[in-house]
């Protein structure tokens, strides 16, 4: 059972998928981060000094200056401004992913493009179709 085990990690897709993961949470930190500190403030700004992540809905009734002070109350509350930060991080993700993905898909039709449709005979060097089985040029059988 530890030697099937074993080659089961050792297969290349369980390594991919193990580097996929940890690249993903890291590439979210900083997709969160770039939300966060780079876009959400200028935004803020332009819509008249808001803090997004501030951004609450009070449930009970009582009021509080702050979002950590009615939290740290045990208040409910509606956290939008967190939302509407979480909806811009995944907008930037999927946009990044799509472009990823589109990128991939050109280069792999590129390489489909280049991949050669012609072989050389190998007795008079003339360009012959991969699937040919006699050249047309010597008729030598292939």
């Amino acid at each position: 059972m530890l030697k099937d085990f074993k080659a089961f990690i050792m297969r290349g897709n369980v390594l991919d998928l193990a580097v996929a993961v940890i690249l993903g949470g890291a590439f979210g930190k900083v997709v969160t981060s770039f939300v966060s500190d780079i876009i959400m403030p200028p935004i803020g700004l332009v819509l008249g000094h808001v803090d997004f992540s501030s951004l609450y809905l009070n449930l009970s009734g009582t009021p509080y200056p702050t979002l950590a002070d009615a939290q740290a109350a045990g208040a409910a509350t509606v956290n939008y401004g967190v939302f509407i930060n979480t909806v811009v991080d995944f907008v930037v993700v999927a946009a990044v992913i799509f472009l990823v993905v589109r990128l991939a898909a050109r280069l792999e039709t590129r390489k489909a493009a280049e991949a050669p449709s012609t072989k050389s005979c190998p007795h008079c060097l003339s360009a012959i179709p991969l699937k040919a089985t006699r050249c047309a040029y010597c008729t030598s059988q292939l």
